[in-house]
């Protein structure tokens, strides 16, 4: 736990980031090719040293291209369809996600999921209700595919850890490095293709992407997966939803005062409450 807390104290300012210096203003492509090029650098010198099983790195570098290269094409996405306080509400559901696709790895299905998604939907309608544009709900959805890629990569890598088959434990600093190469297969080519030329015209922005490539990146998705091999599915679905409280003191404190903090409460409530009843459900 301890180390999923420190990541989230740090991945509490990697919203906002996107969302004033880079949204709009930097290729998002090029943004997030960026950020795992700098952390495929902060691995390498292990690659490097400590060759590993292809097996397994192929293994990693799925994960890798699922949790943090798919991920982020959605992630970035959404920036631009959403405001950033809107963002961190519509990722509530990703413990929800963990969850459901160990259910599915398990053979399992609960109906609640059903009444989840609904009410999901109906809180984020009460946060823009006289805004309900294409774009509103193409940016919730958006969210939700991004969330869907960070619980199944979490849950896949702690799987690969607890039953990777080998007398030795994996080297997990060893290994990970490959993470970050899958994720860079999958992102290289789409930025070839859909990326323009909008490049970072500033020394902040260069500066918010070496910080976000090299310390939330290529130390935070480390340390946050090391850190969800160590804890239980429940404990680690109760630190994805931590995220949520620290990136919103963070934003609405400095960055987005004007926000209409009670709808954006009403329309998180409901979405609790959906949560609450799906864990009794489940209790």
């Amino acid at each position: 736990m301890p180390i999923l807390s420190a990541v989230t104290l740090l991945w509490a300012f990697s919203f906002s980031l996107i969302g004033v210096y880079l949204a709009g203003q930097v290729d998002s492509y090029f943004a997030v090719l960026t950020r795992i090029l700098l952390a495929v650098l902060v691995f390498l010198p292990l690659l490097i040293r400590h060759p590993v099983r292809p097996a397994l790195a192929l293994r990693v570098m799925a994960i890798g291209a699922i949790q943090l290269g798919l991920m982020y094409v959605f992630y970035y996405q959404s920036f631009l369809l959403l405001s950033v306080p809107e963002v961190l509400v519509f990722t509530i559901f990703t413990p929800v996600y963990v969850t459901l696709i160990y259910d599915f790895l398990a053979g399992r299905f609960h109906s609640s999921y059903l009444l989840t998604a609904a009410l999901a939907i109906i809180g984020a309608a009460v946060m823009r209700y006289d805004q309900l544009s294409n774009d509103f709900w193409l940016g919730f959805f958006v969210v939700q595919g991004s969330n869907l890629c960070f619980a199944g990569g979490q849950v896949l890598y702690k799987r690969l850890v607890e039953t990777w088959p080998s007398s030795k434990p994996i080297a997990q600093h060893h290994t990970f490095g490959w993470f970050y190469i899958g994720a860079l297969l999958l992102v290289l080519p789409l930025w070839a293709l859909l990326g323009t030329d909008q490049y970072p015209a500033t020394p902040v922005q260069w500066g918010v992407l070496l910080w976000l490539g090299v310390v939330a990146s290529g130390l935070g998705y480390f340390l946050w997966n090391v850190g969800a091999t160590r804890v239980s599915s429940g404990q680690l679905a109760i630190m994805n939803n931590a995220l949520i409280p620290a990136g919103l003191v963070v934003n609405l404190l400095i960055w987005n005062r004007d926000t209409d903090v009670l709808r954006l409460v009403l329309g998180a409530g409901i979405m609790m409450l959906a949560l609450l009843l799906v864990s009794r459900t489940h209790k």
